[in-house]
């Protein structure tokens, strides 16, 4: 994969994992990113911690680790410092991501549970996270939020309808069949990099219709 390098003191990406299944969508969003010198910074909700250990024996901690030394490793085979991922704490209110002056490149919430959408819709800023999301609200930058739920209630509906009208991208993790994957680890890849388009982020080995990968 290419390494795309980022000028010094370029705005963060964004990425959140909350306590729906689906935590391989964020870590699949994060090693792509980091994969192509996109600066990171990584919030995690006290469910999300559970549910990545659960359905990928390590933690939050851990993961950044894992991806850090590859971000090391890409950066020994291109010109450039190496972009490492940082994992800010959920409680820190007062981290940098909480400020609209802060300027990052928006927020993916991947997966986002029906909980945080909600109180999202709400305006409600308990956490980090939370207030990450509301601050790309109001200085209108992107957010994307993998919506991972089902069946649908009424609220939940009623909630992505607030959050769209007020400038969100709600995109549930649907598999893209006809890009044709050979396994689980395609299908979450994929879709990682769909949500990174969505940012401006053209990843490569992005499927693309009528473009070969």
């Amino acid at each position: 994969m290419d390494r795309i390098l980022a000028p010094e003191g370029e705005s963060p990406l964004l990425v959140g994992i909350t306590g729906a299944t689906g935590a391989a969508y964020g870590i699949a969003v994060l090693r792509a990113a980091c994969g192509t010198g996109i600066p990171v910074r990584l919030t995690v909700t006290r469910a999300g911690e559970r549910v990545l250990l659960e359905e990928t024996g390590r933690t939050a901690a851990q993961w950044i680790e894992d991806l850090s030394r590859e971000a090391v490793e890409s950066a020994g085979q291109t010109a450039g410092a190496p972009l490492q991922p940082v994992l800010d704490d959920l409680s820190d209110v007062g981290a940098p991501p909480a400020s609209g002056s802060f300027r990052t490149r928006g927020l993916i919430v991947a997966p986002c549970s029906m909980g945080t959408l909600a109180r999202i819709a709400g305006g409600i800023s308990g956490n980090l996270l939370e207030r990450e999301a509301d601050v790309c609200l109001k200085e209108r930058r992107p957010l994307v939020l993998l919506a991972r739920e089902t069946p649908l209630s009424a609220i939940h509906l009623k909630n992505m309808l607030a959050l769209t009208e007020a400038g969100a991208v709600i995109m549930p993790p649907v598999p893209a069949f006809y890009a044709k994957p050979s396994s689980v680890e395609d299908i979450v890849r994929d879709t990682a990099l769909r949500a990174l388009g969505l940012m401006g982020f053209d990843i490569p080995g992005a499927f693309r219709w009528g473009r070969e990968r």
